[in-house]
């Protein structure tokens, strides 16, 4: 069974990053960049969510992304097949989970023929679906893979640079997250690989957080 999961994990990542070329992705505007963090502006946007309590965050996006692909795959109440995006999001829930550690959710961004109206995911595999308002998102990209030694590292580096600039006040107090990790490489390619820190920013304290017209990505 966990020779099947890791396999359905590579193959998924396979399909992201070789083959569907193209492939949707949030769509968000720069409105401040610095050396070593930018802010973005995400539009609205749906998402599917897999909630998993777990100890480790690389197990627990595993587990979690486990069970969105077997959503996209049909597993839902359209019988749906749903093409692939990216990047492959782990939101850590800080304190959330067995002896408080951490609990996470593994978030899958849906296609835009999704966007209004995503298919329901069957009850078994406890998937919920997330409707995200248009709001701002500190990013810093750091490389190699991710892991449950270095992602904690990348967000605290995170928090240095934006307690530097005028962005220092506007952690988001909202957000049930303390931070999200964004993988955009597959699990086989060692080299050059992508991976993003992302921190929500109050859109009342954030200087820039409305739609504008800058070009989107």
């Amino acid at each position: 069974m966990k020779m099947e999961k890791a396999s359905l994990f590579i193959i998924c990542f396979l399909c992201v990053i070789v083959f569907c070329n193209g492939i949707e992705t949030p769509q968000f505007t720069v409105i401040h960049t610095e050396s070593d963090f930018e802010v973005r502006l995400y539009r609205d946007s749906s998402w599917m969510s897999a909630p998993v309590r777990e100890m480790s965050f690389e197990k627990a996006t595993k587990l979690g992304f486990h069970r969105l692909f077997q959503y996209i795959q049909g597993a839902n109440l359209n019988n749906s097949r749903i093409l692939m995006t990216s990047p492959v999001l782990t939101s850590i829930v800080p304190g959330a989970g067995p002896l408080h550690s951490s609990a996470y959710f593994v978030r899958f961004y849906l296609p835009l023929k999704f966007q209004k109206n995503p298919p329901l995911p069957l009850p078994e595999l406890k998937l919920q679906p997330d409707a995200w308002a248009s709001h701002c998102i500190a990013v810093r990209k750091f490389s190699g893979f991710a892991r449950d030694h270095n992602v904690i590292k990348e967000a605290e580096k995170l928090g240095v640079s934006l307690s530097r600039t005028k962005w220092a006040n506007s952690t988001s107090s909202e957000s049930n997250y303390a931070y999200s990790i964004a993988q955009y490489s597959p699990p086989f390619q060692f080299k050059r690989r992508v991976n993003e820190v992302w921190v929500d920013l109050d859109g009342s304290k954030a200087e820039g957080c409305h739609y504008n017209s800058l070009a989107a990505y």
